[in-house]
């Protein structure tokens, strides 16, 4: 009879605990694509499986159903590129040195409610840096490549590489080199992966620079290309906010983004009065009041995607109607760019990322021609 009471009361704590969690983060609404604010879709909802053309700009609704892209099969007659490993201990590097990290996620300062009051402390890591090298790179000839945010920290996925490998066989796609970077720990406000991929500055594509591309090319035996319009940077939600950032602070370095759940909102820490918004601020003022810049962007979001998922109530804390935002502006700019809107998908859009992601790479690379 004890241990039934015992057994009961663990049950009945366990509820407790779970209703708990589940009322401080409800699921996100739908939002509808036809919603007041949304801009204006090409509908291929009603096509499963189907992807826009990669020749095409602009606002294209798919989903709620979504097919395997056939480019994630591991190819049974292409050649197969070569995937390596190696890590880079913060302590030997010049920036991001040391990181940062948090034990509680933070207050709002009630001076400016923008922001937290978030403690810190600082920390070493380690990065694992993952590359893929196709079976068709020159030795000794510039590549161009495309850097990805949240790369593993284990052992790598064949997903991209499969890919390429038939995205380059195909000649969809020129042989290029991907560079997996896996973040510095944690998330968000006062975490090194925060600081990485949310503040609005120039800071880790030079990081990426200095520190990551040099030892690409001495621990992989390629030498990457500096042209600007053959390198790429690609991300997942901070990861996608990232991919901008790079691009927008050094257009010199990086022209081609893709992004998906891209977290256009206010997450920026510490506080800089110059971006007060963080990334809401690129669809608030910087692209619409800023001269176009020669970037290509994919974006892509979940109809459920995340809604004010912690303490700030700020008003900058949507991520689909931040995204739809940055695709009018985009729009309204003349800018270059191709926006998913994912239907029946959440933070993240993994669902429909297995249809789409293969194509939103080829989309991003449109065009792209080797200089010389």
């Amino acid at each position: 009879m004890k241990t039934c009471h015992t057994t009961c009361l663990f049950t009945l704590l366990a509820l407790l605990t779970s209703s708990a969690l589940q009322a401080k983060r409800p699921k996100p609404p739908v939002r509808p694509f036809d919603a007041p604010g949304a801009p204006k879709f090409i509908r291929l909802d009603d096509k499963p499986g189907l992807n826009p053309p990669v020749d095409a700009v602009g606002n294209f609704l798919i989903g709620p159903d979504y097919r395997p892209a056939p480019e994630r099969r591991i190819p049974k007659d292409s050649p197969r590129g070569k995937v390596s490993q190696f890590t880079i201990d913060s302590k030997t590097t010049k920036l991001l040195n040391p990181g940062i990290a948090r034990k509680v996620f933070g207050t709002v300062d009630p001076k400016n409610p923008k922001t937290l009051i978030v403690e810190t402390h600082e920390i070493d890591y380690v990065r694992q840096i993952t590359v893929y090298v196709p079976a068709q790179y020159k030795k000794g000839s510039p590549a161009p490549f495309m850097v990805c945010h949240d790369g593993p920290k284990g052992k790598p996925n064949q997903v991209i590489p499969n890919m390429l490998d038939n995205l380059i066989a195909q000649k969809r796609v020129a042989p290029m080199i991907v560079i997996q970077i896996a973040n510095g720990g944690g998330d968000a406000q006062g975490h090194e992966r925060g600081k990485e991929y949310d503040t609005m500055s120039g800071l880790y594509a030079e990081y990426i620079e200095a520190e990551v591309l040099p030892r690409v090319e001495k621990n992989c035996e390629v030498k990457l290309t500096k042209d600007p319009d053959g390198r790429a940077v690609m991300g997942s939600s901070s990861g996608g906010s990232a991919a901008l950032i790079m691009a927008w602070y050094r257009t010199d370095l990086y022209r081609r983004v893709l992004t998906t759940s891209g977290t256009f909102v206010n997450q920026q820490w510490p506080f800089d009065p110059k971006t007060p918004g963080g990334a809401w601020d690129f669809h608030d003022k910087l692209i619409p009041n800023s001269p176009k810049k020669p970037i290509r962007l994919f974006l892509a979001v979940g109809d459920y995607d995340l809604l004010n998922p912690n303490v700030m109530r700020d008003g900058m804390h949507d991520w689909v109607e931040a995204n739809h935002r940055m695709a009018k502006v985009l729009e309204a700019k003349g800018y270059e760019y191709q926006y998913l809107f994912c239907q029946n998908s959440g933070h993240g859009i993994g669902n429909a990322k297995i249809q789409f992601l293969a194509h939103a790479i080829e989309w991003v690379w449109h065009g792209y021609k080797p200089k010389g």
